[in-house]
């Protein structure tokens, strides 16, 4: 009977370290559902509209963006059928991010160009001004709300693949109605407020004006102190908790119902969080916090800091 064959010695660490690696990566995978058990985190920060069959989830690069393009179109007084054709044609030519490059000479949210008059590469790779242009193009088109969708955007785009626009229509309604007010706390989004800058009261203000205009400039009051322990990020020199910075942004009247007013601004906000470091949104009696991890909108059960607002004004809270 003959021996049995050794293994060599460099096959067996071979093999010993493929196990090794296979264990670690294992206990690494256990880690991370226990992690999402106990906290419920899911991972990197992201936005959520609808349920079911009926949803549509994105990054907050996209939010920010469908946000923009849906308040350029209220502040104009346009119908939340204009808004939903814009956001379809934005998420047909970028999938709603502001991309710098695309067919010949083609940038932005609407993949708009420069040779054919849409303005300078500057002015359409900002999102105010490619959702203006655009809704500008729109208002153009007799009876563009009455149209199939891929009729009025081709009417605008020009586009050599019109009908592609049609796939979009069910999301762009979704958003459209959220973030039109229409749909009130339809919009969740997670996001981390204690990590990186502090908010800029100065930017939210710019950024809210130059979206909604003028009589959506907001007010800044020092808010209550933090309620984080001393020494914690965000603190004062000394240890001392820092004061928190409140943006209160005023409901006007205008030709839609307040509350869609409100609910256009307050949504606005949770969708633009990340980027302009906002870690809470009041309005009425429901209150988004960004460091939930569902990202949902829960109703305000009082006690410091948690007061609703009485329906004119959306209360900002920035990141410390």
């Amino acid at each position: 009977m003959s021996e049995p064959r050794r293994v060599p010695a460099p096959a067996r660490r071979g093999r010993a370290v493929r196990f090794v690696a296979a264990f670690s990566a294992l206990l690494g995978v256990a880690a991370y559902v226990t992690l999402h058990d106990v906290t419920g985190s899911m991972g990197p920060p992201r936005c959520v509209i609808g349920s079911g069959q009926n949803r549509y989830e994105f990054t907050p690069e996209q939010a920010s963006n469908a946000a923009t393009v849906a308040a350029v179109g209220s502040a104009r007084g346009l119908p939340e059928r204009a808004v939903t054709i814009a956001l379809a044609t934005a998420l047909q030519e970028s999938a709603l991010r502001n991309i710098e490059h695309g067919d010949r000479d083609s940038l932005g949210l609407f993949q708009q160009r420069p040779s054919q008059g849409w303005g300078t590469p500057e002015q359409i790779l900002d999102p105010v001004y490619a959702s203006t242009k655009f809704y500008e193009g729109l208002e153009k088109v007799p009876g563009y709300s009455r149209l199939p969708l891929t009729v009025a955007a081709q009417k605008v785009q020009r586009s050599g693949f019109p009908q592609a626009y049609a796939k979009h229509e069910p999301d762009a309604t979704l958003l459209s109605a959220a973030l039109t007010g229409r749909a009130p706390a339809a919009l969740s989004c997670t996001a981390d407020a204690t990590e990186g800058r502090p908010g800029d009261p100065a930017r939210v203000r710019d950024e809210l004006v130059r979206a909604f205009g003028a009589r959506s400039a907001p007010k800044t009051r020092p808010g209550a102190e933090s309620e984080r322990a001393a020494g914690a990020p965000g603190s004062a020199a000394g240890g001392a908790p820092a004061a928190r910075v409140e943006l209160t942004v005023p409901v006007r009247e205008t030709r839609v119902p307040r509350a869609e007013r409100g609910w256009a601004l307050a949504q606005w906000a949770v969708a633009r969080a990340e980027e302009l470091r906002i870690a809470e949104v009041v309005y009425g009696d429901r209150r988004w916090v960004a460091d939930a991890s569902s990202g949902d909108w829960e109703p305000v059960r009082g006690g410091a800091g948690t007061r609703g607002t009485d329906g004119s004004s959306v209360r900002l809270t920035l990141a410390r």
